[in-house]
């Protein structure tokens, strides 16, 4: 009868957990949002100097990676969709074919998983490391809201640099893709690009803006209260900096499948 118990009564603490997990990423969301509106009445007003910090981390500090990434997936979207529609005699299919799937899929998750990668674990650790040397508690003793200090800088950062690395890397990509289609498809690189934009739509990158802006809530608020959380130490800092990336990068890709079939029906 144990044997059968434990694993049930596992679970269910595992359920409470995460419930219990979401719940407090919400709270955090609330305050976050509640303090960059109206902080500045309870004297914690949001500090710019902080929000242009983070965005040059988040935003700026990323962009090599994620052009180097973004053009690297552009030519290999151009390479497998001329091989496959080749097959079918579709050649001219080509560009609308890499310029929709770019911006409406790979542009926004491409950037989202790496800037998980780089920032969500960053935010985690920092956070992290905070709370284990209790700099956290000594930010309130003090008078400081840890969610103004800690958190809305970092929401309101990624919220605006994640949107725009999605665009550049939606750019960035197409690029590749003409670099490698064209000459496929008796093209010039700049005939490609001026195709692409006569067939994109404000709805196409609209669509990939979108994501990457819940990707950016997503990435934000696991980092954070993942940092939040964090006991046990040095060694707790790492277990939290992985969960982080892992727990992110999985909400990303959900978020993703659930914003495809809503707006692809």
């Amino acid at each position: 009868m144990e044997a059968l118990t434990r694993p049930l009564a596992q679970l269910g603490r595992s359920a409470v957990a995460a419930l219990a997990g979401m719940g407090y990423a919400a709270m955090l969301l609330v305050d976050a949002l509640r303090l960059t509106l109206f902080g500045w009445r309870a004297g914690q007003p949001l500090r710019l100097r902080a929000v242009f910090e983070q965005m040059r981390q988040f935003g700026v500090d990323a962009l090599p990676i994620v052009c180097l990434l973004a053009f690297t997936v552009g030519i290999m979207l151009g390479i497998q969709f001329v091989a496959a529609l080749s097959e079918f005699g579709a050649q001219s299919q080509v560009v609308i074919a890499v310029a929709k799937s770019v911006t409406r899929e790979f542009g926004a998750l491409i950037t989202a998983i790496l800037v998980a990668g780089r920032s969500g674990s960053a935010l985690a650790a920092r956070i992290g490391s905070m709370t284990v040397s209790q700099e956290v508690d000594a930010l309130a003793v003090i008078g400081i809201d840890p969610v103004r200090y800690l958190v809305a800088p970092a929401l309101i950062a990624m919220l605006v640099m994640l949107p725009l690395l999605t665009v550049l890397a939606d750019a960035v990509a197409i690029f590749g893709a003409a670099l490698y289609s064209a000459p496929a498809l008796n093209l010039t690189p700049t005939a490609y690009m001026l195709q692409t934009m006569s067939l994109l739509t404000p709805g196409d990158v609209g669509q990939g803006i979108a994501k990457s802006a819940v990707f950016a809530l997503l990435i934000t608020l696991i980092g954070v209260s993942t940092g939040f959380s964090v006991t046990g130490g040095a060694e707790g800092v790492g277990r939290a900096t992985t969960r982080a990336v892992v727990v992110s990068i999985c909400w990303i890709i959900v978020a993703d499948m659930i914003f495809s079939f809503f707006l692809n029906r």
